[in-house]
């Protein structure tokens, strides 16, 4: 049974980079095809294995600053690529339209969609070109085609992974398509007691779209600690504008370690979860994985993950009032970390490899022995 194994590219690693690494590690012999890469922690992660990048990689500047404003060449590159080789293609999907390969000749497509493309339909995106006038333009006739394609593209794959219930209700209501939910690998740490430190966590890129503003701003009014870690990215204003607002409270950590990651995660008094939209969110679980309970906005892959009351709390509106409301709240309660952390292993990477394989053998080509 051959297999490929399709990304939207290599750049920052979070989340969606998190799942194709649980997938190469299933089939560690399947090439991973993808738009481009860019030197960074996944790459790093991904460089010994067989790693096929598309012709567009060869633009000079495009891996860092023209694949956002080209994205019209998506259908260009993915359709470059010969797939009728292979048996299987399991396509990790995301903004970058990575679904729908013209050239697979027989091969079944499997789709494990992140997210329909969110700028393609509306949702908060982690740069705001929204506010540039003659952005905005050029993204409408861009957005317009680009649906179309995202459209037909869908028709082609013929079945639909999707990372949460929030992800499967898009599919149904964008692409008209059915899909089963397998909810994406976490991280269970080995079981180490760690005394709770007084600080609050929270763990993201520094981009638009993440309330991490709701996080600094409630830190600012309460004045608790507050850690911060992961890198910018785009084009760094967010962490302008959070550094102008932030107390003396506020470390923004920048990229660290995943063994400094584990100990923040477990030390933490608690987690914060701010985005108002998340397609599903991995990061609470990772804490709550550690032990620690969270706090999260009632919305997106969220409300699929905390139970409220037993392993973190919700806050109702996007605002630092309704966040510092919660906070309040979670204060007066006691979380038992080991509920955290039996409610974590339910989305285990030990579970999601076995869906994963157990779908492949149900859906795909061959028998079951040959996967």
């Amino acid at each position: 049974m051959k297999i490929a194994l399709v990304h939207d590219y290599l750049g920052e690693f979070g989340g969606a980079e998190r799942v194709l690494l649980a997938l190469s590690d299933i089939w560690p012999d399947a090439p991973i095809y993808t738009a481009f890469w860019r030197p960074g922690e996944a790459w790093e992660r991904f460089k010994h294995r067989d790693i096929r990048v598309s012709w567009a990689h060869r633009i000079p500047l495009f891996s860092t600053k023209l694949h956002s404003p080209l994205r019209f060449l998506a259908p260009a590159i993915w359709n470059s690529f010969d797939f009728s080789e292979y048996d299987i293609v399991v396509g990790s999907s995301s903004w970058y339209v990575t679904k729908g390969f013209i050239k697979k000749g027989k091969a079944v497509e499997i789709c494990y969609c992140h997210t329909p493309p969110r700028w393609l339909y509306g949702y908060p995106t982690s740069i705001e070109w929204q506010r540039h006038s003659i952005v905005r333009w050029y993204a409408t006739i861009v957005g317009f085609f680009m649906r179309h394609y995202d459209w037909n593209a869908s028709s082609r794959v013929d079945h639909f992974l999707a990372n949460s219930q929030n992800t499967a209700r898009r599919i149904q209501k964008f692409y008209r398509r059915d899909s089963t939910v397998i909810y994406p690998p976490v991280t269970i740490p080995s079981r180490t007691i760690l005394k709770k430190e007084n600080y609050y966590l929270v763990i993201s890129r520094i981009v638009g779209g993440k309330g991490l503003e709701l996080a600094v701003g409630a830190a600012s009014k309460l004045g608790f600690r507050l850690k911060i870690a992961g890198a910018p990215a785009g084009y760094a204003t967010e962490l302008k504008k959070l550094l102008t607002t932030a107390g003396k409270t506020v470390d923004f950590l920048g990229y660290v370690s995943d063994e400094t990651l584990a100990r923040l995660y477990a030390g933490a008094r608690g987690f914060l979860a701010t985005s108002s939209d998340e397609d599903f969110g991995i990061t609470p679980l990772e804490a709550m994985a550690a032990g620690t309970p969270v706090i999260a906005f009632r919305g997106g892959g969220y409300t699929e993950s905390v139970i409220e009351g037993k392993t973190g709390v919700f806050f109702d509106e996007p605002t630092v009032d309704s966040l510092v409301t919660a906070i309040c709240t979670f204060q007066k309660l006691r979380f038992s970390p080991e509920a955290c952390r039996t409610q974590a292993e339910l989305f285990s990477k030990k579970r999601f490899q076995k869906e994963i394989v157990e779908f492949v053998r149900t859906h795909g080509p061959g028998t079951p022995d040959a996967v």
